[in-house]
């Protein structure tokens, strides 16, 4: 119990150490988004506002990654037997659809603009784009060492980072424009960073709604994990495997062992073992069965469904 409790310890250092990370990134990017679409408005650039609107759903992506750190961490009870760890998820989806409206947008802009070009300030712009990277170096350096723990952070590297991009465009775009005159590279630049943004945001949308819609986490050789539980000793055959995640980092798993002859404390601490070691699931419920009607489905006349999740060790081995 008491290596439990370390790690419980250990998990809200680390929780509050976010946060802490997460704010100052947060004003550092709403500092600078204010400051960013006022010049984008003066200086009459479409990529500073796309830039801007960026910025914007980069601190919305701060913000709601500092409201998941705080919700996550309400203790769960009676209604919610995972509290509110699931808010992480529903945070990066909200973000990442935030994202998909930003770039669509930029896009119709563009779309407006190569028929009618305006003036551009490209001395504003220039230094503006500089400030933008500055800040934006700052909060990555601020953010990278969590980003590899948590998804929720991920998200938010991630922004932060596109943005870094983001300013170098920009300021490329303006230094370009300040030499030739040729202010359609300021569209080109607005609609580059928009598609440079898509492909990161699907990833992050997609990796959302899996979690959502309770699948298999992306680091789960399930195919390895199913062979793994059937050559444990005196497993006969298994079904009803489940495994699903409640936040990027927290994977469940559930399991129907079937083996009549086995030692039941040693194979549930084999397993248990296997299951933490090679596959880094912690959190498990196995039910080991010594009836063999309770694993076919044709005891239960009510069952029609027969039983999809079904493996056993002949079949295993045919299949193979």
């Amino acid at each position: 119990m008491s290596n439990h409790h370390g790690h419980d310890h250990s998990h809200a250092v680390v929780t509050e150490n976010n946060a802490r990370k997460l704010s100052f990134a947060l004003v550092l990017t709403t500092t600078f988004l204010i400051i960013e679409v006022i010049a984008g408005f003066i200086t009459q650039s479409l990529a500073l506002l796309s830039d801007a609107a960026h910025m914007f759903t980069d601190a919305a992506a701060l913000a709601i990654a500092l409201v998941a750190i705080k919700i996550g961490k309400l203790p769960a009870d009676d209604k919610r037997t995972f509290g509110y760890q699931r808010f992480e998820i529903l945070a990066a989806l909200f973000n990442a659809s935030m994202l998909f409206v930003v770039a669509m947008y930029i896009l119709y802009e563009a779309y407006q603009r190569f028929s009618h070009p305006p003036e551009i300030q490209s001395l504003g712009m220039m230094s503006v784009a500089l400030i933008g990277l500055v800040i934006n170096l700052i909060s990555m350096k601020i953010l990278f060492s969590s980003s590899q723990d948590s998804l929720n952070i991920k998200g938010a590297y991630l922004e932060v980072l596109s943005d870094a991009l983001g300013s170098v465009g920009v300021f490329i775009g303006a230094v370009i424009i300040y030499f030739t005159q040729w202010v359609w590279v300021d569209t080109l630049i607005a609609v580059l960073i928009g598609f440079w943004v898509l492909p990161r945001t699907w990833i992050l949308l997609k990796q959302s709604i899996n979690i959502l819609l309770e699948g298999v986490p992306e680091e789960i050789d399930i195919e390895k994990l199913r062979n793994d539980l059937l050559s444990l000793k005196d497993v006969e055959s298994i079904h009803q495997l489940k495994v699903w995640a409640i936040t990027s980092k927290n994977v469940h798993l559930t399991v129907h062992l079937y083996a009549p002859q086995a030692d039941r404390n040693a194979l549930y601490q084999q397993a248990l073992e296997m299951l933490s070691h090679e596959h880094a699931i912690t959190e498990m419920t196995l039910q080991i069965e010594e009836d063999e009607c309770l694993t076919h489905s044709h005891c239960h006349p009510d069952d029609h469904q027969g039983n999809p999740h079904q493996y056993d060790k002949d079949s295993h081995q045919h299949e193979e």
